[in-house]
């Protein structure tokens, strides 16, 4: 058996990958992959990460998860989506660092199934876009400037991130994309998450497109891959990509924050740093990137 933890991160896939994966529920149990319900997960592994304190989970613990989540025997893959794996969203940057809680909560993830073959996946954000998005999910118990004092955005970088992960959970499998490219590789991801060997299939493949672009400029795609489907995921990716430079719509591809000390030059110099820091981690070793 294998586990996949899909830990986000916060402010990226808003749990896209997982409503999809959900929708084609029977076709991935025919293949012995279960997609976790996070109504049914979420307490069933806290419970078990209460108790273990992060020591590895004995058999029969590890069969107490899984009588929890699913009633298939013996699965074959098994995948858990929370974007809150690793902290809540108002821990994610402090003092200049992402994610600083990564080197204990991924070992403790990892080892609620020790002895099975593990893999982490994960999407980045650039800083400049990450840091106004997630301020948003708290905005009411603390202002952008409040926030912002604590944070040292300039000091952040996605390479120490990924380096901590790597270095704490060695034994995984570590998949990692860009957020901003997430609309060109969806089924690169999605056949990442589920290891279909053709994410095509999938019903509701294309419903995250659907956000990006105008109503009129989807229904056209939709009538377009109806007529001429795609023969796969890279003549796919070339059909979606036209359209969405014809019909996407503007605030979906380009995002503006007007708020306090968010000036373009501190923009554009994390968005530098952030283009520099993902140069580094796809030379990385034991990551698997996925690009356009």
């Amino acid at each position: 058996m294998k586990v996949i933890y899909h830990i986000g991160l916060h402010s990226t896939d808003e749990d896209r990958a997982l409503r999809c994966l959900l929708r084609n529920d029977s076709l991935l149990q025919q293949r012995g992959i279960v997609v976790a319900q996070p109504g049914r997960f979420r307490p069933v592994l806290r419970e078990a990460m209460i108790q273990l304190k992060g020591q590895p989970a004995t058999e029969e613990i590890q069969d107490h998860i899984l009588e929890g989540i699913t009633e298939i025997d013996a699965p074959q893959r098994v995948l858990f989506s929370n974007d809150s794996f690793l902290c809540v969203p108002r821990r994610a940057i402090e003092g200049g660092v992402l994610y600083p809680l990564v080197s204990e909560r991924a070992p403790w993830i990892r080892n609620l199934f020790p002895g099975q073959p593990t893999e982490f996946a994960l999407a980045l954000r650039n800083p400049a876009t990450l840091i106004p998005a997630l301020h948003a999910r708290f905005a009411a118990e603390e202002n952008f400037e409040q926030y912002l004092a604590r944070l040292d955005p300039e000091a952040l970088s996605w390479m120490n991130m990924v380096e901590r992960l790597r270095a704490c959970v060695p034994d995984a499998r570590l998949i990692v994309w860009c957020n901003e490219d997430s609309p060109l590789i969806w089924p690169d991801i999605l056949q990442a998450l589920s290891d279909l060997p053709d994410p095509m299939h999938l019903e509701g493949i294309n419903d995250f497109i659907a956000g990006l672009m105008t109503e009129d400029g989807f229904a056209r795609l939709e009538s377009y891959l109806d007529g001429h489907p795609a023969s796969g995921v890279a003549h796919w990716r070339k059909i979606v990509s036209a359209f969405l430079d014809k019909f996407a719509l503007a605030d979906a591809v380009e995002e503006e924050f007007d708020l306090p000390g968010w000036s373009q030059e501190r923009v554009s110099i994390l968005s530098e740093r952030y283009e520099e820091d993902i140069e580094r981690i796809v030379q990385m070793d034991g990551i698997e990137f996925l690009s356009a």
